[in-house]
């Protein structure tokens, strides 16, 4: 039972959390010179432009952490 009350309550934090950024980062006119950047959330290749940032950002500190490890 705690699961499946889990899973509801991840979804609805998950939808909930999609919406607020969307409505926080889009503007109510889409056109324009700040329209590209300000795309919401749920265009999936918003989605992966920033998963991909965040998988270089993850590879480069995992990089400059092996390399402070080895100088020590």
């Amino acid at each position: 039972m705690r699961l499946i009350i889990g899973m509801l309550l991840g979804a609805i934090l998950l939808a909930a959390g999609t919406y607020y950024h969307d409505s926080m980062t889009t503007s109510t006119v889409a056109t324009g010179p700040g329209a590209a950047e300000n795309r919401p959330m749920v265009n999936w290749d918003v989605v992966e432009t920033n998963w991909n940032s965040l998988k270089v950002r993850v590879q480069e500190g995992w990089a400059d952490l092996r390399a402070r490890i080895n100088r020590a």
